[in-house]
């Protein structure tokens, strides 16, 4: 009886491991709940079959979805913008996610609706890059990089093209945008 018991338990523990969910918000390295850097633009359809896919260039005569794409939830509610590495081809992967959904959050709690001291709390900076309007934050070890308005700077950083440290960029500070980049390739 032991001997049919134990391979019976076994088999039970596997399918129930198995049988576990993705954390459809869940954002690690590589993956947003089911979307891995792996996927092709053509497998979108069946990954967000129960969402609403707006294809922003469409493309005539393709047989899937190809190009930029905003996902919606069928509520409405807009939750990412997918940018493919090559916008006519059906088998280009996802370079670049823009996250809008505050449900998205990383295992350290990471959402679009966190502060700068959210993510110096969480996070090392790898690095902060100035732009004309906006500074970039990329972390490191992290596939995300935030963008911070130069309205929420101290003034006297907001106007010049220095370099800007992340020690200058105030704790209160929201992203205006809380994007994903995937290299290709990697």
């Amino acid at each position: 009886m032991k001997k049919i018991l134990i391979p019976v338990l076994f088999t039970a523990i596997l399918f129930v491991q198995c049988g576990k969910d993705v954390d459809p918000y869940l954002i690690k390295n590589g993956s947003i709940g089911s979307l891995t850097k792996e996927i092709q633009m053509h497998q979108i359809d069946s990954i967000f079959g129960q969402d609403s896919i707006v294809k922003l260039n469409p493309i005539e005569n393709a047989l899937g979805t190809q190009g930029e794409v905003e996902i919606y939830e069928k509520g409405g509610g807009k939750l990412l913008l997918l940018s493919p590495d090559d916008e006519k081809d059906p088998n280009a992967t996802i370079t670049n996610i823009q996250v809008f959904d505050e449900r998205f959050k990383t295992d350290k709690g990471l959402t679009v609706k966190s502060t700068f001291a959210d993510v110096k709390a969480a996070y090392e900076i790898a690095s902060v890059e100035n732009t004309i309007n906006a500074v970039v934050v990329f972390l490191k070890d992290s596939d995300i990089y935030l963008t911070i308005d130069k309205k929420q700077l101290p003034e006297n950083i907001r106007y010049n093209n220095s370099k800007i440290e992340a020690s200058q960029i105030p704790g209160e500070a929201t992203f205006k945008y809380f994007m994903i980049g995937w290299e290709t390739g990697e």
